[in-house]
């Protein structure tokens, strides 16, 4: 172990908060992360090498966290969310079906020709920037409660495609291994209703809280290395296994005690190495040295916004509504990691990725404010004073 590696990547996360927090320019605490990883990464000082071991190894259990607290910021419990589901349902499939002609649109202009990777990152939201834009201030309603569903849906589709369409040579391997680790979350889901039906695990716990043993947080870090190894031992990725089980933890209810713990060891320490140690492996000066790179983050964003607008306005939920839909960082940084990890994705085309993904919480900014003047029935809110996210996720 270099500690002093690691020290430096922890030192740099600290620009996330930093930035965050800063009156004249607040960002999603994301955004310093990856900034700081550019700077000390292969754009900027070469200080770190982000896919040398062991910061890959602790970066990869940071996107299977970030993965799990994406998972459990879904309003999977919201009162009203199930009657809003249906068209929430519509507008999610309405956004993979715009989105696949946009995509061929995108391909014949750039040199990105993966034209699956393309569909998710244009139909793609995150449930996590969202969420909090349309529903701050209390309970939504209305367009409100179905832009949430359809977001949700839509974050849940792309992280389970994400594996599918980056597979190569063992699509039914990846697809197998998809399907057990989401059975294996329904078996923990149904054993966690029994156990707290019975107040197994609250018997425990409240001798746990009381020595500080923290037991749910080391139960759910069991659960998610066991599914993260079931994933893996197919070749999918372990973002299956995080998002899976964030999921069931939704379902259930987080306690108060483990979404602190939850920050504290994710948000805390293996979070942000992901996405310094992600800012570490892009390659921002391809941006401006090689013009094709640049032009497909312009037409990808455009694109991106183009799929979320035309699917408000179809839907009778206004332009701004399509615009606060269209925030995404979870899954661009997703498959930006998974791409330069496997050769899929080139740095500079990573790094379009990436800048594309926070140039749209951005735009969603500019429609949430929009959205607070029109609609009433939501309430508008600055992203970056939303939860740690995007970190996450989704």
């Amino acid at each position: 172990m270099d500690f002093g590696a690691l020290a430096l990547v922890v030192a740099a996360g600290l620009l996330g908060p930093v930035l965050a927090t800063t009156r004249r320019f607040r960002a999603p605490i994301v955004v310093g992360e990856l900034l700081a990883g550019i700077a000390i990464g292969h754009t900027g000082l070469r200080w770190v090498d982000g896919s040398s071991h062991p910061l890959a190894d602790l970066g990869e259990i940071g996107f299977a966290l970030l993965m799990l607290i994406a998972g459990t910021h879904l309003p999977l419990r919201a009162p009203g969310l199930r009657q809003a589901a249906a068209r929430g349902a519509g507008a999610a499939v309405l956004a993979f079906l715009v989105a696949v002609p946009v995509a061929l649109v995108v391909r014949a202009f750039t040199p990105f020709h993966e034209t699956g990777l393309l569909v998710l990152l244009l139909a793609t939201s995150s449930s996590a920037i969202v969420m909090p834009i349309l529903a701050d201030g209390g309970p939504a309603s209305g367009a409100g409660l179905v832009a949430i569903a359809w977001v949700a849906i839509a974050d849940v589709a792309t992280v389970v495609g994400i594996p599918l369409v980056m597979a190569s040579d063992h699509v039914a391997k990846v697809i197998a291994g998809s399907v057990l680790v989401l059975a294996l979350s329904a078996v923990l889901y149904v054993l966690i209703r029994a156990a707290d039906r019975r107040n197994t695990i609250d018997r425990q716990e409240a001798l746990a809280l009381q020595h500080g043993w923290g037991l749910r947080l080391r139960l759910s870090l069991l659960a998610l290395f066991v599914l993260a190894w079931v994933a893996t031992s197919f070749g999918t990725s372990v973002l299956i296994a995080g998002f899976s089980l964030g999921m069931v933890l939704a379902l259930v209810g987080e306690p108060e005690s483990l979404a602190r713990e939850l920050i504290g060891v994710g948000e805390g320490f293996f979070v942000p190495i992901f996405f310094v140690t992600l800012g570490a492996r892009l390659d921002v000066r391809a941006l401006f040295t090689d013009p094709e790179n640049l032009v497909f983050l312009v037409v990808l964003l455009a694109g991106i916004v183009l799929v979320h607008v035309v699917v408000a306005l179809l839907t009778r939920r206004g332009w701004p509504t399509g615009l606060v839909a269209s925030a995404q960082l979870g899954v661009p940084s997703a498959i930006a990691s998974l791409g330069l990890a496997n050769g899929t994705i080139r740095p500079g085309q990573g790094a379009a990725i990436v800048t594309s993904a926070i140039a749209s919480v951005g735009l969603a900014s500019f429609g949430a404010a929009r959205l607070g003047r029109s609609d009433t029935s939501v309430d508008r809110l600055d992203p970056s004073v939303g939860p740690p996210m995007e970190h996450g996720p989704a």
